[in-house]
């Protein structure tokens, strides 16, 4: 089954828009900044009511927002947590997001969810299931969902695909478009020592709808190679936005996301993110994509 990701009023415009924080909950109500877009993880506004809501009731009669969820568990060999789609489905009736996305991951164990997002080998039976899962993802919440690519520290001995092609395969089957994070793309091309540019234009463009930018901390491994931690804590560093250009050169103007989930600047810091994010994303628009984004 095919999904829209969204009905026109409430589509995510090809602009640059940040991950909403209390932070900055009344800087924007009172003063209305110029910006594309606000995205909010799913899981901090699964509760009834209280201030939370309050606050994004209200910015989201000014915005357009989109919903972005960490706890599905995509990836998991165990089924998903009907509850928690359930919970999904009121908050996207709610709030009308233009966009749905989640991750190319898996967090629950028969204890729980893990304080992570730990990643899936690419083999045919782990495929299978994140097709399975997806499609029951958009059934009931009756829209596209995105997924995203992961930030990876290791790869797993028995991946019988290389990730792009995973992922592409993915999209294929289920219907479902992607959320292509740059900073992934570094992050995972520099602990595995691949080519982030091949990585970009080896990934399925044509579904893209949405990009991530991120920060992330660079440490060493026991070798002294670099090992890069995606912290979403920092700007974006000059490597990423390079990426960016050239994603933004092969697909156009897609709706871009700067997340900053750690040590939340002020307000003015990410709203310069996003500036030069959007600023990006117009020099360098193509006359021709080569990669038309599907509808």
């Amino acid at each position: 089954m095919r999904f829209h990701s969204s009905s026109p009023e409430d589509r995510i415009p090809a602009r640059a828009g940040v991950g909403l924080k209390a932070e900055h909950y009344r800087t924007i109500i009172d003063t209305a900044p110029d910006i594309g877009f606000f995205e909010v993880h799913a899981e901090n506004y699964m509760g009834a009511g209280g201030p939370p809501h309050r606050y994004l009731s209200a910015i989201r009669e000014r915005y357009p927002l989109s919903l972005h969820g960490v706890g599905l568990s995509i990836g998991a060999d165990r089924p998903l947590d009907k509850d928690h789609i359930a919970r999904l489905r009121l908050l996207r009736q709610r709030y009308r997001p233009g966009l749905f996305s989640e991750h190319l991951a898996w967090s629950t164990h028969d204890a729980g969810f893990l304080n992570d997002l730990l990643p899936v080998p690419y083999t045919s039976e782990t495929l299978q299931r994140v097709v399975e899962h997806i499609d029951q993802v958009q059934t009931a919440l009756g829209c596209q969902m995105l997924l995203e690519n992961p930030s990876t520290y290791v790869a797993f001995a028995e991946s019988t695909y290389a990730e792009t092609d995973f992922i592409a395969e993915v999209a294929k089957r289920s219907g479902c478009g992607l959320l292509l994070d740059v900073n992934n793309v570094f992050v995972t091309s520099t602990n595995q020592q691949w080519d982030p540019v091949a990585y970009i234009e080896g990934y399925p463009l044509a579904s893209v709808k949405e990009i991530h930018l991120a920060g992330n901390d660079r440490q060493a491994d026991e070798t002294g190679r670099p090992l890069l931690i995606d912290t979403h804590d920092r700007p974006v560093e000059d490597a990423v936005w390079y990426l960016y250009e050239l994603a933004v050169r092969l697909v156009g103007p897609v709706p871009t996301l700067i997340e900053w989930d750690a040590q939340v600047p002020a307000w003015s810091t990410l709203a310069a993110e996003a500036k030069r994010a959007e600023a990006i994303m117009f020099a360098n628009r193509p006359e021709r994509p080569r990669h038309a984004v599907a509808c």
